[in-house]
């Protein structure tokens, strides 16, 4: 029986237990998307962990979806996630890039530009924009001439992270994001190659992960999925045949892994486990749901075939999660308030336990 705690070798990268930290945005980088010395604290705090996946990092100014988060397409960028990377693997841990083009799901009052989407259709609800939260503007439809750039963004991010010292990057393909909103049939109204039929809405996704693969190889490329979600107003039709689809084109590139969100029936989930040939991470529960995973939701996975397991919420308020799985130990409540308030407060200040005599 796998338990959180065995070995896995993450195509040649020796993961020394199975948790991984789950790309969680914190809105802490400073002016002109750097990352600072308060986020290098914050994951080398939880470098204990199998694997970390960062927060999203934009790919290009138009790619930002909120005020405050990182980016990985200027030298300056690069030079402030070093001492990160370097903070991480000082402690023993191992890191890789979330790659995270927002699409529609941003604001001109953010980036100074019109978001672009597959097509002319705002996301539903308010994005977050410097002066609080305003409703999602309609996008601009990318000419089909104009997708493959969008495409290669997350692979000169990729080059970018590599240099900055990540041992990897993860393509954000979820949450109502660029990727997804390809893969969506409600956000992409597209009649070209990259709309309608599932084997055109798979596309974008196919072309970014193989642009990625080219410019940093297979094993240092994940993507991270969520069948079925429905963040920013994204629907998605024939989920079980657009997935599996998916998946058994990514199969050709002999990827790092598929991370998936347990954002769809449990039966879905396990029959995209079985056509993934390839480590599968699983995140046991929704984002921003009711609650956080723990250790019995995780064995239930590792049960069904999942290789390693992500956590999300636990990870902020528990810098060593880890030690609290293996030893039974309480795990620590987050203060949610904290999330985007910005400073060090709920982000560096959580202590590991306090063993008493």
């Amino acid at each position: 029986m796998t338990t959180l705690f065995d070995r896995h070798d993450l195509g040649g990268l020796e993961l020394p237990n199975r948790v991984v930290m789950a790309p969680m945005t914190r809105v802490r980088a400073a002016a002109g998307g750097l990352a600072t010395p308060s986020m290098a604290v914050h994951y080398a705090q939880r470098a204990s962990a199998g694997l970390i996946v960062s927060e999203g990092v934009q790919p290009s100014l138009l790619g930002q979806s909120n005020p405050g988060t990182p980016g990985l397409y200027t030298d300056e960028q690069v030079a402030a996630w070093r001492p990160v990377t370097d903070a991480v693997h000082i402690n023993g841990g191992r890191i890789f890039a979330q790659i995270m083009h927002g699409g529609r799901v941003s604001h001109p009052d953010t980036t100074g530009l019109q978001p672009v989407g597959p097509s002319a259709v705002a996301a539903v609800g308010e994005v977050f924009t410097p002066s609080g939260p305003q409703p999602a503007p309609v996008p601009r439809a990318l000419e089909t001439a104009e997708v493959p750039e969008q495409a290669r963004s997350y692979a000169e991010a990729a080059r970018r992270a590599v240099d900055a010292g990540f041992d990897g990057v993860e393509l954000h393909g979820a949450n109502g994001y660029l990727i997804s909103q390809f893969l969506s049939s409600n956000a992409n109204l597209r009649t070209d190659a990259y709309g309608g039929p599932v084997a055109h809405r798979i596309r974008f996704a196919v072309e970014a992960v193989a642009a990625t693969v080219d410019a940093v190889g297979a094993a240092r490329t994940g993507i991270r999925l969520s069948p079925g979600g429905t963040f920013w107003g994204v629907a998605e039709t024939e989920v079980p045949e657009l997935y599996a689809a998916l998946l058994a084109e990514l199969a050709r590139f002999d990827l790092a892994y598929v991370h998936l969100e347990a954002t769809a029936e449990e039966e879905i989930l396990v029959g995209l486990r079985r056509a993934w040939p390839g480590t599968l991470i699983v995140n046991p529960t929704v984002p921003m749901g009711p609650k956080q995973a723990d250790r019995a939701a995780a064995d239930h996975w590792l049960g069904l075939g999942a290789d390693l397991i992500s956590f999300g919420r636990a990870f902020i308020a528990n810098p060593d999660l880890v030690e609290r799985l293996r030893n039974g130990l309480p795990i620590a409540p987050v203060d949610e308030a904290s999330y985007y308030q910005g400073g060090d407060a709920g982000y560096i200040t959580y202590p590991a336990y306090q063993y008493t005599a």
